[in-house]
């Protein structure tokens, strides 16, 4: 029987500070395949996590098919707006949820990879990081500041992480990160600079699979996944009529649900995937092949009578 094995393989995902979205999904369902899971929280999100985890908040969340609980092998600070702990400012540093952490910067969480496990000892890395500050403004209403801030966590971030942590990785390692489809097409309400993001980031997978792949021997790919009704994603304001809007119009109409992205990641980041680098897979229910909408939901239909 083809199985998906990741028996002795070490992932990183970047990304999770509760049980609700993509970034948990996946660090499950490669637990689920064997592998040892470490996560990076963003460091305001960083107490609030592990008391969840500590006081079994999110213990049925964290039960894998076996009974046993999730576990994490290392939780580590990252603000991955930052590659180096100096380009952070001085009020940034001395806050009250970043001061006592550490090195929350990206090299910073790097550095303490390589003191605990050493060279080779990173298998898989996901990129489950987004920040759009200005997501709920039009493109054409967005400041520089806020335009610049979703490039860099949301798409620059992938290099960054790419360059500290490749080397540490044994050959035939796979970095995933998360897109999403307004970075080919119009998604209105989706604003603030993070289509380009997308853009940005499938562009940097293409990129990133040839520079890493030829010089450390890993494979960089993305997921396209459609929208899900997290925690995270509520930051957007108009999730909940995205999932509607899929549901009608997908050619099949089930909601996407986060464990469906997490065994694909864990499928990408698995030897059957071993010639697949460079690749945006697209994990919405079919969604992107559509040309033409089925159904109209009703919201739409009375924003649009509002605007008459």
């Amino acid at each position: 029987m083809l199985s998906i094995d990741l028996t002795g393989k070490r992932a990183l995902v970047a990304g999770v500070a509760d049980d609700n979205g993509f970034g948990f999904a996946i660090a499950k369902a490669l637990a689920e395949a064997g592998a040892s899971v470490c996560v990076a929280t963003w460091p305001p999100a960083l107490n609030i996590f592990c008391n969840l985890l500590d006081r079994g908040k999110i213990d049925d969340s964290r039960r894998l098919a076996n009974g046993e609980l999730l576990q994490f092998e290392r939780i580590y600070p990252l603000d991955a707006a930052y590659d180096t702990l100096d380009d952070a400012p001085e009020d940034v540093r001395t806050s009250k949820r970043y001061k006592d952490v550490g090195d929350f910067s990206i090299s910073g969480m790097a550095a303490s990879i390589a003191r605990d496990f050493g060279a080779g000892g990173l298998d898989i890395v996901v990129h489950s990081l987004a920040n759009g500050p200005e997501v709920r403004k039009a493109l054409v209403d967005t400041s520089r500041a806020g335009y610049l801030a979703a490039i860099a966590v949301s798409a620059y971030s992938l290099t960054s992480m790419v360059r500290s942590l490749a080397p540490l990785m044994r050959p035939g390692g796979s970095f995933i990160s998360l897109s999403y489809l307004a970075s080919e097409r119009v998604v209105r309400g989706y604003g603030g600079g993070m289509s380009t993001a997308k853009a940005a980031l499938e562009a940097d997978t293409r990129q990133l699979s040839f520079e890493a792949g030829r010089r450390w021997g890993v494979r960089v790919n993305t997921i396209s996944a459609g929208p899900l009704a997290s925690r995270a994603a509520s930051a957007i304001g108009i999730v909940e009529k995205m999932v509607s809007y899929y549901r009608l119009n997908a050619p099949l109409t089930d909601d996407l649900s986060a464990m469906e992205v997490g065994h694909a990641a864990a499928f990408l980041s698995s030897p059957l995937a071993s010639a697949i680098t460079g690749a945006t897979v697209y994990v919405d229910k079919g969604y992107h092949a559509m040309g033409m909408a089925v159904a109209i939901p009703q919201w739409m239909k009375d924003e649009e009578a509002e605007q008459a």
